[in-house]
């Protein structure tokens, strides 16, 4: 597969500058400003679908300033034709779309336009994405790319709000009773909006009940939740609260055989590579169980190459 080049993305910008400016102005164009924009988003399209570096670089002012995702930098009009050429070689073929999202007018002569472009490859697969920012200028009666700024699209995450529970990731294990033990992995799912931990108690080697387990934020109770999936086909979820280096679980249930459960699982961090996890006040239907010995669960190293 042929390199998916980024620059492609906001080089692409000028097909929408034929109009912009009479959407910031707050003016509506006569029939006449309409025929001149749409002839020359139509040349900018040909130009484009041709490869036709040239043709495209014409649409920035000769002194334009280009900034790819990396911080890059490349100045003049010559520098991005440059570009264009290397970009339109090795993606032959590539068709643009350009999602403007806001527009300012700060002078009659001078925009600022902000938006997503997508870059869609002959081979297929999905559009590639980015954000830019650009200066708009009027020169000799037509607008110019004057700058462009490209940035990453970065999904929307959580991470932050989760922040405080990232010393869980990696693996864990520990003894429950002699001949039981337990383990534990915790990682970050895509994006990191949420952790996912999957957990096994074993008897002898053999598992004996386990589950999966997805840790996330409640955007409207404004604090951590999480929902469990037990292997032997229960479910449950739990609010998270946290004081100290302790996190306390409010957990609710139901059993595969329709029995509401509860229980409060507390979590405490001792240091980075050490922790003890504790189940309390444990109820399933109208029955109180023992509590269980809490678990001194430890991080398990990667092996030494």
């Amino acid at each position: 597969m042929k390199p998916r080049h980024r620059v492609v993305l906001a080089l692409g910008l000028a097909a929408v500058l034929a109009a912009g400016g009479f959407v910031a102005s707050g003016r509506s164009p006569d029939d006449a400003e309409k025929g001149k924009a749409k002839e020359r988003r139509a040349e900018f399209i040909a130009a484009y679908d041709k490869g036709d570096a040239k043709a495209v670089a014409a649409f920035w002012t000769p002194d334009a300033m280009y900034v790819d995702q990396d911080g890059r930098e490349y100045k003049g009009r010559e520098a991005i034709q440059q570009l264009y050429e290397k970009t339109f070689a090795a993606n032959k073929g590539a068709k643009l779309a350009i999602h403007a999202t806001s527009t300012k007018q700060v002078s009659p002569d001078v925009l600022l336009q902000y938006g997503i472009t997508e870059v869609t490859l002959p081979e297929g697969g999905p559009p590639i994405a980015t954000r830019f920012s650009a200066v708009v200028v009027k020169q000799d009666g037509q607008w110019h790319l004057q700058s462009v700024t490209d940035s990453e699209i970065r999904p929307p995450s959580d991470a932050d709000h989760l922040e405080d529970l990232g010393w869980l990731i990696g693996d864990w294990t520990g003894e429950v009773e002699k001949g039981e033990s337990a383990t534990a992995s915790y990682d970050w799912a895509e994006n990191e909006n949420f952790i996912v931990s999957s957990f096994v108690t074993t008897l002898d080697g053999v598992p004996v009940g386990g589950g999966t387990q997805w840790i996330g934020w409640d955007a409207i109770d404004k604090g951590v939740r999480s929902w469990s999936f037990y292997s032997g086909g229960g479910f449950g979820e739990a609010t998270w609260t946290k004081d100290g280096n302790t996190w306390t679980l409010k957990t609710t249930a139901r059993t595969a055989g329709g029995r509401k459960a509860s229980a409060t699982n507390v979590i405490t961090k001792t240091d980075d590579d050490h922790m003890t996890w504790q189940m309390t006040k444990l109820t399933v239907g109208d029955e109180t169980l023992p509590d269980p010995k809490p678990v001194k669960m430890k991080r398990v190293k990667p092996a030494q190459p």
